[in-house]
């Protein structure tokens, strides 16, 4: 395993953390009793696994369901003083409703301190208040701080760059958990704003919101040989010495091996990179044309400047990816989130039926195609529409 400075905490990170929002039993709190035996052995196999390779950072949050009540359950019995423990709990409006799900966090992790805690969710402007007001939810954690129970503070975050920045600014974090991957490098202001302030990095589900990696369509896989579509992601990453740790949601014990293989390859980034990345590009140009790829997003409003409306940047990405990699199936997945993905993931689906339809030629009055984006999401409709998901921890 190799480590990185986490920023101003001082810890040394491991390159991949082990993340813990697919080995819990459930997404809902459930009594213990109900937690079968095979599957709480899973976990302990994930977690020991993760430390035998060297993956000494452990996370999972208090909306991940089970997932804290089953890892309190084995941390007595680990090595603590060689493991980095986060997890991550939600802001409130109300601090004594974010007080009783801290201390439910702490309870069911079985600990006395973390290391890390995450505000889990910092999308909007609103919450980035609820949390930062006096007497707001940091208000409460300085407090556990000063208690010894927590260690740094950080956030964790879904939202647009411009929120991402505005709470990095405030100079109160520590570190930041966001997205940010090849087929998504939008929030790299972001990771440059967390530098300047010598925050953390910690990029969140880079192989699944990176592009659903663990089943890449086989166009990907040519186009990333000689490496692996979630070899080549990690190495993108972690080419860049901002970004200090990736998020591997293992499931089973093995789901570490492929992102292991990235190791060897760090120190040769700059060679093995290029020639991949400029492939990737050639294709998406032979694709979507040369003036779209390179203009595509223009004077298109971000979901949260509209989230009532029509996610037309959110399509139109999808659409790209679709018709440029056959990421069709994660185009699926994504599209036919919006309208139920909240603050998460905001935004609607196109329906010409809809009030936010008949809104469209407002949000796209700015756009240089924005005679062609009508057909286009039309286009992106037929391929990617589907029947609505929920979000995991919703179904």
């Amino acid at each position: 395993m190799q480590y990185r400075r986490f920023g101003r905490t001082e810890l040394a990170m491991p390159v991949f953390s082990c993340g813990g929002m697919r080995y819990q039993h459930k997404w809902q709190d459930t009594p213990w009793s109900e937690i079968p035996p095979a599957g709480q052995r899973n976990l302990e196999a994930i977690i020991n696994r993760a430390l035998a390779v060297g993956i000494n950072h452990i996370e999972t949050a208090r909306g991940y369901g089970t997932s804290e009540m089953q890892l309190g359950r084995i941390l007595p019995h680990l090595p603590r003083e060689e493991m980095i423990v986060q997890t991550k709990v939600s802001p409130q409006s109300d601090p004594l409703a974010f007080r009783r799900n801290l201390e439910q966090s702490l309870g069911f992790l079985n600990l006395e301190r973390v290391d890390l805690l995450g505000i889990h969710g910092i999308n909007t402007f609103e919450l980035l208040n609820d949390t930062l007001r006096p007497g707001g939810c940091l208000d409460v954690v300085r407090e556990f701080q000063r208690q010894g129970r927590i260690g740094f503070v950080g956030f964790s975050t879904h939202g647009p760059t411009d929120v991402i920045c505005e709470a990095i600014a405030s100079g109160v974090f520590d570190y930041v958990n966001l997205h940010w991957y090849y087929i998504n490098q939008e929030n790299w202001p972001a990771i440059e704003a967390a530098q300047s302030q010598d925050m953390g990095v910690f990029i969140i589900s880079p192989s699944d919101k990176g592009g659903r990696l663990y089943d890449p369509p086989q166009k990907l896989v040519d186009l990333c040989n000689p490496l692996s579509p979630m070899v080549f992601n990690n190495l993108f990453c972690l080419s860049h010495p901002q970004v200090h740790t990736l998020s591997i949601g293992a499931k089973s014990p093995e789901d570490f091996d492929e992102h292991l293989k990235t190791l060897p390859l760090l120190a040769h980034g700059a060679e093995i990179l290029p020639p991949i990345v400029a492939r990737l590009e050639a294709e998406a140009v032979r694709c979507l044309g040369a003036e779209w790829y390179s203009t595509w997003d223009q004077g298109l409003p971000d979901p949260h400047q509209a989230p009532e409306a029509i996610s037309v940047k959110t399509i139109l990405w999808l659409r790209n990816l679709a018709l440029a990699y056959d990421l069709v199936e994660y185009g699926k997945a994504r599209y036919n989130l919006l309208d139920n993905g909240g603050h998460w993931f905001p935004g609607q689906r196109l329906n010409p039926d809809s009030d936010a339809f008949k809104t469209l030629s407002g949000l796209i009055a700015e756009s240089p195609h924005r005679h062609r984006i009508p057909a286009l999401l039309q286009e992106a409709a037929e391929l990617l529409g589907g029947t609505a998901v929920q979000r995991l921890s919703q179904s």
